[in-house]
């Protein structure tokens, strides 16, 4: 996105927009899942459209204010309101029907403005995002707000702030194909909602029976958690001739049976590692975030919109992390994935009771969250799919850079691929972006990159 680019946003004042239609007046629990202390924050999402020609006369902030009130008639917790309950260890959804939160918005800028490359950072978040003051709190407040931002070419913006105590990427798409297909004229949505928490909450008595590194206790001797005062933001590319680059470099038996995302993981782990200088014994995790939907037995029921996932790690030291291959790393994030059965679901749900709702670790941790399928680009209220659909920043979690989200792009080149938004400090970040550049530029076939090797 054009890093200058710089407009006027005039807004309305903000509005609850209530269901459509009578709704439900219950408490309703989140899952052991749902309501973990990571999760307790609010997401950022943003989509950004084309002016479509056989949509005018239509005002997209009417067409989708109109088609949110009708879907939360189906989808009425989302009107309501996060009350705390045992303590604050457990969360209810409060079905009030209050409404969520919407901002309608006029921007004097075009959408070609924005330049080729339409993806996070986006140094206008505050502009297209209105923090309403007052509502950003995850208890007691709306749990979702809506932006549609109008462009002067009859384009538009719509940005979203999700409490993601409800929902997960998929389960927030689900919502919004839901508000879509009202936008364009259906009398209800083609995926009925479940609500069916109680799938995902702790046995009774808990059991953990699986290794779950990924909320082991680990003090931050180091003060590794104190937020740098000269954070940097910017967005990585992989298209397919980067990724056939890193592909090359591995091993044979590799190749072909690592996963595109295995690959990204790896990468951003050993480089991200390796820029920020850590001691050669430093223990270091990258955190996967694995859709659980598959996995959980019995299934859960097909219109489930809760927090479906879990974390699992890989651990190493930073030292045989960047001194060796690739494949190294890979075959770590590889078999982390591979742990996550219906057990280890129930193992997280019942340590995350049995240990009071504990934060994943944070020191030495990196986490990922692969949303490329989750769907927000196909979300089509009437003008076409988006330009770029997805999360509006990486760096989310408890310090800036803890974690960042793969989303689908295609660049000026027509290129399919993925963009990672990636959260460092300025000096992490110069190193972080010479060795990407090295590690996917073109080189003989005898020729092996070195740099993060040497900068342990």
């Amino acid at each position: 996105m054009a890093s200058t680019l710089e407009f006027t946003v005039r807004r309305k004042e903000a509005v609850l927009v209530r269901p459509a239609g009578p709704t439900p007046h219950e408490l309703k629990k989140l899952s052991d899942l749902d309501d973990q202390m990571g999760l307790r924050f609010q997401v950022p999402v943003v989509q950004f459209f084309q002016n479509n020609p056989s949509m005018a006369g239509k005002d997209p902030a009417k067409v989708i204010k109109d088609a949110v009130a009708k879907a939360l008639v189906y989808y009425y917790p989302f009107a309501g309101r996060i009350r705390e309950e045992e303590g604050g260890m457990k969360l209810s959804v409060d079905c009030t029907g209050e409404g969520i939160l919407f901002v309608e918005a006029d921007a004097d800028v075009t959408l070609d403005q924005f330049g080729d490359e339409i993806w996070p950072p986006f140094k206008c978040l505050g502009d297209i995002l209105h923090d309403v003051p007052g509502t950003g709190d995850v208890v007691n407040c709306p749990l979702l707000l809506i932006q549609v931002t109008r462009l002067t070419c009859g384009g538009f913006i719509v940005a979203y702030r999700h409490n993601h105590t409800m929902a997960d990427a998929a389960g927030l798409v689900q919502f919004l194909k839901a508000v879509s297909e009202f936008a364009c004229g259906a009398s209800r949505p083609t995926l009925q909602p479940v609500w069916a928490r109680e799938f995902l909450l702790a046995r009774n008595p808990p059991r953990v029976t699986c290794e779950l590194r990924e909320y082991d206790d680990v003090p931050d001797t180091k003060n590794t958690l104190v937020p740098h005062p000269d954070m940097v933001d910017r967005g990585f590319f992989f298209g397919p001739r980067q990724m056939a680059r890193l592909r090359a470099q591995l091993p044979p038996h590799l190749r072909k049976a690592a996963s595109s995302f295995e690959i990204i993981t790896a990468v951003l782990w050993r480089g991200r590692t390796a820029s920020l200088n850590m001691e050669p014994e430093d223990t270091v995790r990258i955190l996967c975030i694995v859709n659980g939907r598959s996995k959980i037995k019995p299934p859960l029921p097909s219109g489930f919109y809760g927090n479906a996932f879990v974390l699992p790690a890989a651990v190493s030291t930073a030292r045989d992390l960047c001194a060796g291959q690739l494949g190294y790393a890979v075959e770590l994030v590889k078999r982390a994935k591979g742990r996550v059965t219906d057990e280890y679901i129930r193992s997280t749900a019942d340590l995350l009771v049995v240990r009071g709702k504990p934060h994943a670790t944070a020191v030495g941790t990196f986490l990922v969250s692969d949303v490329t399928h989750a769907g927000f680009r196909e979300v089509d209220f009437g003008w076409g799919e988006a330009v770029y659909g997805g999360p509006a920043k990486g760096g989310v979690g408890p310090v800036p850079g803890f974690a960042t989200f793969y989303m689908p792009y295609r660049n000026r080149e027509g290129e399919n691929g993925v963009v990672v938004p990636m959260c460092l400090p300025r000096p992490a970040m110069e190193r972080f972006s010479a060795e990407f550049d090295e590690l996917t530029r073109e080189q003989p076939k005898a020729q092996q990159p070195t740099h993060i090797l040497s900068a342990l």
